[in-house]
């Protein structure tokens, strides 16, 4: 039997590119297994964005390798786009970057030839790429819209353009037809994604963006679903976004922007243009234009230029945004990236010690916040969107709008005959620490 396990790493991008590969592997006599153990074929979906994502990466097929040598494994992926050339990994039997994905099947054929295959296509036409998904990898009623690829803001610390490439949106007419699947097939949480959401349709004719056009066609289609927009660069927000959230209710406002930093020569060095000021007024303009808005953000430390001052220009942000959600991660020295050569190997080793002292610090700071955040939720009712089933219990984890899915708290909710996918609405009882308790209505 041919059957295929597919490890997928790194962001919701990645996701959806996994998702695409079962596709093809089951249209060319495949059977998709989660047990890598029956797996005739394991592929390793890898993320190259960061240091520790890298090693992630390459942990796990030597892992895959060492636990599972009957199968054929293919390294695939943006770790494998960035450095395929570089790499001697006699573990895989195919290194397979992620650009062209429609190649699949063909390297697929020569490993089972044991033929070993090192491919990183270019990008086909955008009006060729695959859209029609047989297999989703998110949690039930629940799935990722790619509405783009790459990125044109070359921020300098960032590899996402070495390894995607310059931004490329994908044809609105194809985006809206594949939400309307989506719909169709029973989808209720759709994610919209993108590495810039509002730079959608700026690599077009007039090189504006046309995000907003395409966030009115998306809600406007009929069914019982809802829109969550994930990353969207606060530089270039595009503020005429406000009035569509407060108008169409099946738009969540929820806001997922990465500032990064706060102060200003931190952020020059980084190559984009705002302050704590500019920051904390577009916090407070969406708070302001769009009634429950929730915010999250992902904080850099380390980077290049940040010394005390900076950090406490940072701390200062974070009080006075009161972000609901915040991720933070040190800055990894990338190779090929403009940053690179900013300062040297040991340079950059001390700065990681310092940054790491200045990040337990921030995470203590916006915890407090995030708890007061979270418990403005409780004696309030929202729609609920069920992920798990307790088993032996009338409870089940789900999420309410302020929740992404994995990357902020959960809502656990007591109600009978709860099943995964099921939208309910619950009345929040209180708050634990970050996550929600609530009770269907």
């Amino acid at each position: 039997m041919k059957t295929i396990y597919v490890e997928s790493l790194g962001c919701a991008k990645n996701q959806v590119d996994s998702e695409i590969l079962l596709t093809y592997a089951l249209e060319n006599g495949y059977d998709m297994t989660e047990d890598p153990m029956k797996a005739s074929v394991i592929v390793v979906n890898s993320c190259g964005f960061i240091e520790d994502a890298k090693k992630e990466s390459i942990d796990t097929l030597l892992s895959m390798r060492k636990m599972y040598p009957h199968a054929k494994i293919i390294l695939a992926g943006c770790l494998a786009q960035r450095y395929a050339s570089q790499m001697d990994l006699e573990e895989a039997d195919a290194i397979f970057g992620n650009h062209d994905l429609s190649l699949f099947p063909a390297l697929l054929e020569k490993v089972e030839r044991n033929v070993r295959v090192v491919e990183t296509p270019e990008y086909p036409d955008p009006d060729a790429e695959r859209d029609d998904r047989k297999v989703l990898l998110s949690m039930p009623a629940s799935a990722y819209l790619k509405i783009s690829e790459g990125c044109d803001h070359r921020c300098a610390y960032c590899a996402i353009p070495l390894i995607r490439g310059p931004l490329r949106s994908r044809p609105m007419d194809r985006i809206v037809e594949e939400a309307r699947r989506l719909i169709s097939s029973g989808i209720y949480e759709i994610n919209v994604i993108a590495q810039d959401l509002g730079a959608y349709g700026t690599d077009g004719p007039g090189k504006r963006s046309r995000f907003v056009e395409l966030m009115d066609r998306l809600s406007s289609l009929e069914g019982n679903y809802v829109l969550r927009m994930l990353y969207i660069h606060p530089d270039t927000f595009p503020l005429d976004l406000l009035p569509l959230v407060r108008e169409r209710k099946n738009i969540l406002p929820y806001f997922d922007i990465p500032f990064q930093h706060s102060a200003a020569k931190v952020l020059r060095g980084m190559g984009r243009t705002g302050d704590r000021k500019t920051y904390v007024d577009l916090v407070r303009r969406i708070r302001t234009e769009v009634p429950g808005a929730v915010i999250r953000s992902t904080l850099m430390l380390g980077f290049p230029g940040e010394d005390n001052e900076a950090f406490e220009d940072l701390k200062l942000f974070v009080k006075e945004a009161e972000l609901d959600w915040m991720g933070s991660f040190l800055y990894s020295r990338e190779e090929d990236t403009p940053a690179y050569g900013m300062r040297n190997a040991k340079e950059h080793e001390k700065a990681h010690r310092v940054a790491k002292k200045y990040q337990d610090e921030l995470v203590r700071i916006q915890d407090r916040i995030s708890e007061k955040r979270a418990h403005s939720f409780v004696g309030g009712e929202y729609t609920a969107l069920v992920e798990e089933k307790i088993e032996g219990e009338s409870l089940a984890f789900g999420r309410i709008y302020s929740q992404a899915p994995e990357v902020d708290g959960v809502t656990v909710i007591e109600g009978e005959n709860l099943k995964p996918g099921d939208v309910v609405r619950v009345r929040i009882e209180k708050n634990m620490t970050f996550d929600l308790e609530g009770v269907v209505i």
